[in-house]
């Protein structure tokens, strides 16, 4: 019976596929609009459309179509709102060069929306001149790929983000490039998405957003020079592999933020060039392994309520500030660590430092409480009371040690 269903079923796409047509859309075909091929077309059919400028707006598209655009041709939507929205199932939108998105205090226009939609594909687009450039709203099991999104944005108030996530699960977004919006991307209420090899640079307020959301990945991503370049809050069992945060500075700019985080993997990760490489609020269960912190403000800064967190085989080189923390208590464990300020010493030849080494500075600890201090970096008073502090410490947590700091910096 199963398989009589299931041949049932692959006869009748068959069929749908078999009688599926083209239809050319330019200046000078029979059909000279977007809008007006979508509704000439039936379910499973393909649009062409060639390259010229189409001055067009509030498409809707309501059918399992595929839209290819050939040698990109502008859609232009000449301010006057949203461009295209997606209410099917199983559309791709290929290949379009969008502009001018209308701009509202009210509405959240896109250059392309997809609104609850599943199985839709939407990949080598150029969106510019743009409010919201990709809007996925409760939609699931779509890709979003190969898209170069630039905005203009100037202020938060008025500027939307590059893509935009809400209520949308099982997610793909690859290869994507997204620079001067809001938020380069930004998930809210989603979970089990995939976020890979994008870049998101030159945002007014972050790279990646997460919120309320769970069970995401995103790796291989680079977040360079934004407001801060990825903010994780209010989330649980995000994976964050392999991504390069760098050149993210600004008084108070990092980057990345974890914020009321749970039981996340932070792993093989590179902080370069940041104010403060993670800054760290009410997160538990987070494991930090094989990262790089390399030449940040703070690599890392622990503010309250963070527990049973392991740091573990990570390199900390030539940061100004390895750690700050504001208790004098501590349940996190910092181990096999390669440290570049360590002084210790090896006589036994292991790899590890026979002197426990102690990364919270009294120093940071008072910048942290007065910043006007910070003036004093360099000073040799600076090194006095840092010495005292470690002979003897009184305001950094006593137990908070890497008991077998490594010789060596880290390869893995």
């Amino acid at each position: 019976m199963t398989k009589t269903i299931l041949s049932f079923i692959i006869l009748l796409i068959t069929s749908l596929f078999s009688h599926a047509q083209t239809i050319n859309v330019c200046e000078t075909c029979p059909v000279s609009t977007l809008k007006k091929a979508i509704t000439q077309a039936k379910d499973f059919d393909t649009i062409r459309v060639k390259k010229g400028t189409y001055k067009e707006h509030s498409i809707l598209v309501d059918k399992s179509l595929t839209i290819i655009g050939e040698n990109y041709p502008i859609i232009d939507g000449e301010l006057k709102g949203e461009i295209i929205t997606i209410t099917a199932d199983h559309v791709t939108v290929d290949g379009l060069f969008i502009i001018n998105v209308g701009t509202s205090y009210t509405e959240d226009y896109a250059a392309i929306r997809i609104k609850k939609s599943k199985h839709f594909l939407i990949q080598n687009l150029v969106l510019e001149k743009l409010f919201f450039g990709i809007y996925l709203e409760k939609s699931s099991y779509g890709r979003v790929y190969h898209n170069k999104i630039i905005g203009d944005a100037k202020e938060e108030y008025n500027s939307g983000n590059g893509i935009q996530l809400w209520y949308s699960n099982h997610i793909e977004i690859e290869h994507n490039y997204v620079e001067h919006v809001r938020d380069g991307i930004y998930l809210e209420f989603s979970d089990d998405c995939l976020i890979k090899n994008n870049v998101s640079a030159e945002n007014i307020r972050y790279g990646l957003h997460f919120m309320f959301s769970n069970n995401d990945e995103y790796c291989d991503n680079t977040f360079e020079n934004n407001g801060a370049g990825v903010a994780v809050m209010f989330s649980k069992k995000i994976k964050m592999y392999n991504n390069t945060f760098k050149e993210n500075w600004g008084t108070a700019s990092y980057g990345m933020l974890l914020k009321e985080i749970n039981d996340a993997k932070i792993i093989g990760n590179t902080f370069e060039n940041n104010t403060i490489g993670i800054n760290i609020e009410g997160s538990n269960r987070i494991i930090y392994q094989h990262n790089n912190f390399k030449n940040n403000g703070w690599a890392i800064k622990i503010k309250g309520a963070c527990y049973t967190n392991t740091f573990i085989e990570n390199n900390f080189l030539y940061n100004s500030f390895d750690i700050a923390y504001n208790s004098n208590v501590n349940d996190n464990l910092f181990d096999k660590n390669y440290w570049s300020n360590y002084t210790g010493y090896d006589l036994d030849k292991d790899g590890n430092g026979d002197v426990p080494y102690r990364p919270v500075k009294l120093f940071s600890y008072i910048v942290n409480r007065t910043p006007e201090t910070i003036i004093l970096l360099r000073s040799m008073f600076i090194d006095i009371i840092d010495f005292s502090e470690k002979v003897s410490p009184v305001f950094t947590p006593d137990n908070l040690l890497d008991n077998k700091p490594q010789m060596k910096k880290i390869t893995w």
